[in-house]
C-alpha cells in the first residue's frame, strides 16, 4: 500500500497532530531506533579493539567511518535494515530479529568483513544493545524536546505572574467564597510547582544507567573467550562513555528501574499541569479570564458566539492519556520473568507515544495561556458580591484586642447566609472598641484583603521553584 499522508494514519500521533510530535521523531520512531542500535554497536567494536587482549585492529580512517554511519544515518540505511530483517538483503537472508538485522547492516559497511565481522556484537546478547540505545533516545528526547516546552511554560506563567501579581480574586476552597488572593500570586504557585517538578524531572533524566553483561548478566561469554579481561571495568567503562550511569548487577535485562523513575518524574510535571488546565478552565468558566478570538476560527457548530477555551481542554485531555501511558509503562518495564522475557519489547516501543502526547499537552497549555487574559472589572464585582470573606480578617481583629467571642460572633452574622458590608458596619457600631480599631474595621474590603499575596509573587526568584 501506498502511503497516504497523515489523515490515513492509525494514531493521531501521527496523524493530526503530527505536526506537533515532529520534532519527537530523531527519538521515538523505528528509525531513530536502528541509528542508536548502529551507536551502541560501532562503539562497542571500537571499544573491543582498544583491548590489548582482542587481535581486532581499526585504523582511524576506519573508526571514522564506522561513527559516520550512525552520524550520517538515513532514510536509506533504515530502508536496509528494515530488508535485512523481513525480506533477506546483499547476501543475508531475513533475519527475522531487528538487532541482527543491525549486525548484519554494520558487518556490510566494515572495510574487511571477514576479518573484522566476527567481532561485530562479540559476546553481546540483544538486550545489552537495547537497553542502551533506548536510553541514548529517551534522554535526549527529554532533554532536548520536551524539557525546553516544559520551561517555556513555567516562564510563561512566572512572566504573567508577575504582571497579574496584584490583581484581586476571590479565591475558592471547596468551591465555596474564601479569603481573597491575587491572580498573579496563583500563577506563581503553578510556576513554583513546575519549576520543582522540572528539577526532579531533570535530576532523574541524569540518572539513566546502561548494562553490557551477557545473556544472564555474569559476562559467561566474555569471561569465556578473555577470561584475563576485567569485563567489569570494561563494562563500566563503556557504559559511562555513552553517558549513562552503570547498572552492575542484572539479570538478562536492564532491571529499569531507572526507567521507571523517569516516567514517574515526568508525571509528576504533568500533574502539575493538569492541574493548571483545570483552574483555568474553571476561571475561563467563571469569567475571569477573557480569550482572544482568532479570526475566522469556529468555536461551536452551532453557537456562533462561543469561545471555547479548547486549548486547555486539549492539553487536559493528552496529559492524562501521557499519564495512563507513563504509570503502565513504569510498572511494565520493572518486570520481567525470571531472568529474562520479551514482553517488555513491544511494550518499549510506545515510549515515544507517552512524550508525543506531552509534547502536545505542553505545546496546548503554552498556547492557551498567550490567549488569555484577566478580567479585572468581573474578579472586582465577585470581591464586592461576597463581602463575607472579609469575616475572617474581622474576627482576628477581634480576637487581637482580646474578644473570645470573636469567631461565635463573626459565625453568627455570616455562615449560612450573605452579609452585606453594612450588615458588617452596624455591628463594628455595636462593638466596645476603640475609635482606632473601628476604623480599622470599617476600611475592610474584599479586594484590599489579599495579604501578602502581592508581596509572594517574589518568591519565585528567591526559591527553588
Amino acid at each position: 500500500m501506498t502511503d497516504r499522508g497523515p489523515l490515513y494514519a492509525v494514531s493521531p500521533l501521527d496523524g493530526r497532530y503530527a505536526r506537533y510530535t515532529e520534532p519527537l521523531t530523531a527519538y521515538a520512531s523505528e528509525a531513530a531506533l536502528m541509528r542508536a542500535r548502529v551507536e551502541v554497536e560501532v562503539e562497542y567494536l571500537i571499544a573491543l579493539s582498544e583491548l590489548d587482549a582482542t587481535p581486532l585492529t581499526l585504523s582511524d580512517r576506519t573508526r571514522g567511518d564506522l561513527r559516520g554511519l550512525y552520524d550520517g544515518f538515513d532514510a536509506e540505511d533504515a530502508s536496509s535494515i528494515k530488508r535485512l530483517e523481513t525480506d533477506g538483503h546483499a547476501g543475508y537472508a531475513a533475519t527475522n530479529h531487528d538487532v541482527k538485522a543491525v549486525e548484519y547492516f554494520l558487518r556490510l559497511h566494515l572495510p574487511d568483513e571477514a576479518e573484522q565481522g566476527p567481532w561485530v556484537h562479540f559476546g553481546l546478547t540483544s538486550e545489552d544493545v537495547n537497553n542502551l540505545a533506548h536510553r541514548l533516545l529517551v534522554g535526549p528526547a527529554i532533554e532536548e524536546v520536551l524539557v525546553p516546552e516544559i520551561r517555556s511554560v513555567r516562564d510563561a506563567l512566572a512572566a504573567d505572574a508577575r504582571e497579574h501579581r496584584a490583581v484581586p480574586m476571590l479565591a475558592r476552597t471547596h468551591g465555596q467564597p474564601a479569603t481573597p488572593t491575587t491572580y498573579g500570586k496563583e500563577l506563581a504557585v503553578y510556576a513554583a510547582r513546575l519549576g520543582r517538578a522540572l528539577g526532579r524531572l531533570e535530576a532523574a533524566t541524569g540518572e539513566l544507567s546502561g548494562k553490557l553483561a551477557g545473556a544472564s548478566g555474569t559476562y559467561a561469554a566474555h569471561r569465556t573467550a578473555y577470561p584475563d579481561v576485567d569485563w567489569r571495568a570494561f563494562s563500566r567503562s563503556f557504559v559511562a562513555s555513552l553517558g549513562l550511569e552503570h547498572t552492575p548487577l542484572s539479570t538478562q535485562v536492564n532491571p529499569c528501574d531507572d526507567l521507571a523513575a523517569l516516567f514517574d518524574a515526568l508525571r509528576g510535571v504533568n500533574n502539575v499541569l493538569r492541574d493548571l488546565d483545570l483552574d483555568v478552565w474553571l476561571y475561563v468558566s467563571d469569567r475571569y479570564l477573557g480569550q482572544d478570538a482568532a479570526a475566522g476560527e469556529t468555536g461551536s457548530s452551532t453557537m456562533p458566539h462561543k469561545v471555547n477555551p479548547i486549548d486547555f481542554e486539549n492539553s487536559e485531555g493528552n496529559l492524562s492519556k501521557a499519564n495512563a501511558d507513563l504509570t503502565f509503562l513504569a510498572d511494565y518495564v520493572t518486570t520481567s520473568r525470571l531472568q529474562r522475557d520479551l514482553s517488555d519489547s513491544t511494550v518499549k516501543r510506545n515510549v515515544g507515544s507517552a512524550l508525543g502526547h506531552c509534547l502536545i499537552a505542553y505545546e496546548k497549555t503554552r498556547a492557551g495561556l498567550e490567549k488569555v487574559t484577566p478580567n479585572e472589572a468581573v474578579m472586582r464585582e465577585d470581591l464586592e458580591a461576597n463581602p463575607e470573606v472579609i469575616g475572617e480578617a474581622v474576627q482576628t481583629i477581634l480576637r487581637r484586642e482580646g474578644d473570645t467571642d470573636a469567631y461565635e460572633r463573626i459565625k453568627e452574622l455570616t455562615r449560612g447566609r450573605r452579609a452585606t458590608l453594612e450588615d458588617f458596619r452596624a455591628l463594628f457600631e455595636d462593638l466596645d472598641v476603640d475609635e482606632d480599631v473601628r476604623a480599622e474595621l470599617a476600611d475592610l474590603t474584599p479586594a484590599g484583603y489579599t495579604g501578602l499575596a502581592d508581596d509572594l509573587v517574589d518568591e519565585l526568584d528567591e526559591g527553588p521553584g
